[in-house]
């Protein structure tokens, strides 16, 4: 059994919002996302998708996309983006899956799970700084900072819980939003990782830049960018078979 991840595939089920008009990587998107998974990903292995997984702007709009990923092999864990405007309460998600009949895929949010030789925990996060900001309207930061500390504490408050039971096994972190990337730092959630011994880090987003190196050091943290078309479509082993 082994760990894959990939973030960022933007689905469109209903064709409404489609990627392709942001570069030739993105042609056929879905269909190389799914021939790529399939090739790699066995029933028995797990998938953790830190955000931006659907354009749809309301749970049940979402719910194609998510069937289409229910349909892959393998048990997914999702974490939210910043487009996930159909993000809903775990209850209202719950009943959803319920319905529509999906069993594979987990809420990775305010929570934790051991999955293999490894504990995943991880939030959104946040990516702009004050003098970053270039939204409509004022933006504010220091809120949503607070905001996404508070649910990534949570999430890392219980990966120690699991961790207190088999104590040999590594934290790894999934956010969406990258904490260091060029000369952006988030210091307040650098720090969060340093408190409680993450060593490695896995984060999205980030996108159209094919060259630069998907994995960087950063004071003894591993991190490593797996936005879909950074990995072209494919998702990435984290964890091989024992």
């Amino acid at each position: 059994m082994s760990v894959f991840t990939i973030a960022d595939l933007h689905l469109s089920s209903d064709g409404s919002k489609s990627m392709e008009v942001f570069g030739a990587r993105w042609a056929d998107y879905r269909n190389k996302l799914q021939k790529n998974w399939c090739s790699l990903v066995k029933e028995t292995d797990s998938v953790v998708l830190p955000g931006d997984l659907s354009w749809a702007l309301k749970l049940e709009e979402a719910a194609e996309d998510l069937k289409f990923l229910d349909s892959l092999p393998g048990k997914k864990y999702i974490g939210k983006g910043n487009h996930d405007f159909w993000w809903s309460t775990a209850t209202k998600m719950q009943e959803l899956f319920a319905r529509e009949n999906i069993s594979s895929i987990s809420i990775l949010y305010n929570n934790a799970y051991r999955i293999e030789k490894m504990i995943i925990c991880g939030s959104r996060g946040w990516f702009l700084d004050e003098g970053q900001q270039n939204t409509v309207g004022d933006v504010e930061y220091e809120k949503i900072l607070n905001r996404e500390m508070i649910r990534l504490r949570m999430s890392l408050d219980a990966a120690k819980k699991l961790q207190e039971e088999t104590p040999e096994l590594p934290l790894v972190a999934y956010l969406h939003f990258p904490p260091i990337f060029g000369g952006f730092l988030c210091r307040p959630i650098l720090d969060l990782l340093h408190e409680y011994g993450v060593a490695t880090c896995y984060y999205g987003h980030i996108h159209g830049l094919y060259t630069i190196p998907g994995k960087t050091e950063f004071e003894g943290i591993s991190f490593r960018l797996v936005s879909a078309d950074f990995l072209n479509f494919t998702p990435l082993l984290v964890k091989p078979t024992a």
